[in-house]
């Protein structure tokens, strides 16, 4: 329980108390995680006492915040560990990551007969933008399956690569069932008949340290908000030769070198994926979210969002009416079903009880095909998350199997 309780800081974020004074045991930091109140702090000064836009004031002001919103690329950089910060593309959030590449890199490097493969579990924004893209193109989706436990089956990838794939992307994480896929490995594998790779790590970025020299991925992508920051904006990271090759995603104001009506030249990588008003206060306060999270240790996250996870699973191996989902070892996340009872209801009642979890397909309806069901309950771990939260959980469980008993 040491490592538990050095680690917890339920103090820091101010959600994590209802109006009424009690606990709130938030169990579902897999969708979005709660805001610690440096973060807030952040995001209020960058709108309020501090604001004003960026790149081209020649002001006083001005001239701090563009300081600010470059020094926050910086920072994500470091965090992730690129080469450069001309490697970090400031996007929306990780949808919009993904849509980028495949609408930009994907475009002009796939078309007729090319291979896309993707993998069983991936959640929606991983899914749809490529076959968006294939749709276009005439290329093919293939999907890799997965092992019994719940993982991406890295064998059945190597049989199913050939000179024809030229995209394999992933879930570094799965947002339903924690497992950790092995990622430098699925790198090497694609690499080996010529194709790219990206990684989607929304669910691996609040909870792991990453490497990009060490992944050798070619894209990656996360959310700021469920890395304790803000709405609104997320990070994509690609190797600074391929951003160069690339065509601008959206057009207008910020992403150019200069305008005329006989035809415009472009800004390079970042800038030029990055059209219009950039995301200034969500930038900041991405900053102010990472600091917390690095102060803390990514390594000392994982290991202690694993270890709630293994404890919350032997808690519920206990109950004969729940089936669980996934592999022993996950990060952070458990997925269960409730014997009679469905996740919504169940749901319903942890509220009642001061516990949120999530509860439906989890933007993976072909995952949830795969395991036969059409919804499932899930408890996801943060940073904040301790034994009490298990025990709520617990409790909201065993009330819901009297209520439906």
């Amino acid at each position: 329980m040491s490592e538990t309780a050095t680690l917890t800081r339920k103090a820091d974020f101010p959600g994590l108390v209802t109006d009424s004074g009690e606990v709130w045991h938030y169990l579902d930091t897999g969708a979005s995680a709660q805001k610690p109140q440096a973060v807030v702090d952040a995001m209020a000064n960058a709108l309020g006492r501090d604001y004003a836009t960026v790149h081209r004031g020649v002001y006083g002001r001005s001239a701090q915040m563009t300081l600010g919103y470059e020094a926050a690329r910086r920072r994500v950089a470091q965090f992730i560990g690129a080469q450069t910060e001309e490697e970090i593309v400031f996007v929306r959030g990780a949808t919009e990551a993904i849509n980028l590449v495949a609408a930009t890199w994907g475009m002009t490097r796939i078309g007729e007969g090319d291979r896309i493969v993707l993998s069983q579990l991936e959640h929606h924004s991983n899914i749809v933008p490529w076959q968006m893209l294939a749709e276009r193109s005439g290329a093919e989706i293939e999907v890799c399956p997965l092992t019994a436990d719940g993982r991406i089956d890295l064998g059945a990838l190597e049989a199913m690569l050939t000179p024809r794939t030229k995209m394999v992307a992933l879930a570094h994480v799965s947002n339903v069932l924690g497992s950790v896929l092995e990622a430098r490995q699925a790198a090497d594998l694609a690499h080996s008949v010529g194709a790219k790779i990206l990684l989607d790590g929304c669910q691996a970025a609040p909870r792991m340290a990453l490497d990009m020299a060490a992944l050798d991925c070619d894209f990656y992508a996360f959310s700021g908000h469920k890395l304790y920051g803000p709405t609104g904006i997320g990070v994509l990271w690609a190797r600074e030769e391929l951003l160069e090759t690339m065509p601008p995603y959206q057009g207008g104001g910020a992403m150019i070198d200069k305008v005329a009506f006989d035809g415009t030249t472009y800004a390079p990588p970042p800038q030029r994926f990055e059209a219009g008003t950039p995301i200034i206060t969500e930038a900041i306060a991405l900053h102010a979210a990472i600091d917390y999270v690095d102060a803390l240790g990514p390594d000392r996250l994982f290991e202690h969002e694993a270890g709630l996870a293994r404890q919350l699973r032997d808690e519920l191996r206990k109950l004969n009416a729940v089936t669980l989902f996934g592999p022993d070892e996950s990060a952070g996340i458990v997925s269960f079903a409730l014997d009679g009872v469905h996740p919504h209801d169940l749901g319903t009642i942890l509220d009642e009880e001061n516990v949120a979890i999530r509860a439906g397909h989890h933007c993976a309806q072909p995952l949830m095909e795969h395991l036969g069901v059409p919804a499932t309950a899930r408890a996801s771990f943060g940073l904040y998350s301790d034994e009490s939260d298990i025990d709520a959980l617990l409790r909201g469980i065993e009330r819901t199997r009297r209520i439906f008993g």
